[in-house]
């Protein structure tokens, strides 16, 4: 058996050697020869795979290891007996770490208090269902909307994308890319969505790239619709938009989903997947060992005389500030990929403990439980 795997994707070295011939190539690069005899593929994002890749091919199986699926052929795959698997959920808490510090460093920035802000979060997922947990405990009001699952759930708890537009100081994009249908998410944020909006919210998309039209967010920030904007995903990515790129208030290089702990998870869901489709039954049960950890893990910080949004950004951001992230693509954007292919360590709240936790204001110790930190 022959696997091409992408060469970026974590902890996944040496796993599946013993029981296939495995080839590591870069996910963009990854050609028609390269799989024309495998029987699997795992991959990322970057790897475009639809009838140009497979046809002729003998593969049977692919996984990708993040949530996103679009880059998958589907119908392709489903047609010529390609059985294909993602990863939901993996990088879900990641990007709710993410939201966490680039609402916090906007309440800040802007001297705002978020228990007078309403959160709208488009797309209720396993990613918008954590970022709706993060709104609740900064002390948000959350309103919540997906059509998908209202139509199967029913409509209470769930609002309309005017309602949204209308009433929220931070409108937060999770869904999927899709460009058919009544649940089209294609240039959802568009001229009309932005003409929309009522507050000027500040928008955010950690989805993918084309939920948002790029000249219509730009001209959303230059005209003052928007009070500024949050972009983790860009259209055409690598070749991301200067224009957008310097008007931004935070500008990152899709790496919203990529704590360590995020890509442990759709590594491991891909083996496991892979592991079930062959029958190999050694690894049906496989997860890294010894994901490493950052140096200090206890968190120490002084939250006397501050106000809730300073003394919970400066707890947040031991573990990730969104900042530095941004600083480094808004001063090197030609190496938009190499951001992403090296990216640091970054473990989510989870991996962390504050110090003398019980000792804090009940505003802040219930905040921080209910981002999953531990109290010591």
């Amino acid at each position: 058996m022959k696997i091409v795997i992408d060469d970026k994707i974590p902890f996944i070295k040496g796993v599946l050697g013993k029981f296939a011939d495995v080839v590591y190539l870069p996910g963009g690069k990854t050609t028609r020869a390269d799989v024309m005899d495998a029987d699997a593929v795992i991959t990322r994002t970057r790897t475009d795979c639809s009838e140009r890749l497979l046809s002729g091919s003998r593969v049977k199986f692919i996984a990708t290891a993040t949530i996103g699926y679009d880059h998958i052929d589907t119908a392709y795959c489903d047609s010529h007996g390609i059985k294909w698997t993602n990863a939901p959920g993996c990088n879900s808490s990641s990007v709710a770490q993410y939201i966490t510090s680039a609402i916090l460093n906007i309440a800040v920035r802007n001297n705002l208090k978020l228990d007078t802000m309403t959160l709208g979060v488009i797309g209720v997922g396993n990613v918008g269902s954590k970022v709706a947990k993060v709104g609740e405990a900064l002390g948000m009001k959350v309103l919540l909307n997906d059509p998908p699952r209202a139509r199967g759930e029913g409509n209470a708890g769930f609002s309309t994308l005017g309602e949204i537009l209308s009433e929220s100081d931070v409108v937060t994009c999770h869904v999927p890319l899709s460009s058919e249908g009544a649940d089209s998410t294609f240039h959802l944020a568009n001229f009309t969505f932005f003409r929309t909006l009522r507050k000027k919210p500040f928008f955010i998309n950690s989805s993918r790239g084309e939920v948002n039209d790029t000249a219509a967010l730009v001209d959303a920030i230059k005209s003052g619709k928007v009070a500024g904007a949050v972009v983790d995903v860009w259209e055409d990515e690598p070749d991301i938009n200067g224009e957008l790129l310097s008007l931004a208030d935070i500008a990152t290089p899709h790496i919203a989903g990529y704590s360590t702990d995020g890509k442990a998870n759709g590594t491991s869901m891909s083996v496991r997947a892979l592991a079930k489709f062959f029958g190999i039954k050694e690894l049906i049960d496989w997860y890294p060992a010894g994901v490493p950890l950052p140096e200090n893990t206890m968190i120490e910080v002084d939250h006397s005389g501050k106000s809730f949004e300073q003394a919970t950004l400066e707890t947040v951001s031991f573990s990730y500030n969104v900042l530095d992230d941004s600083r480094c693509l808004k001063k090197s954007p030609e190496t938009f990929e190499k951001q992403r292919g090296d990216y640091p360590l970054r473990r989510e709240f989870s991996a962390y403990t504050i110090k003398n936790g019980s000792k804090l204001s009940p505003e802040l110790f219930n905040a921080f439980k209910k981002l999953s930190f531990k109290m010591d």
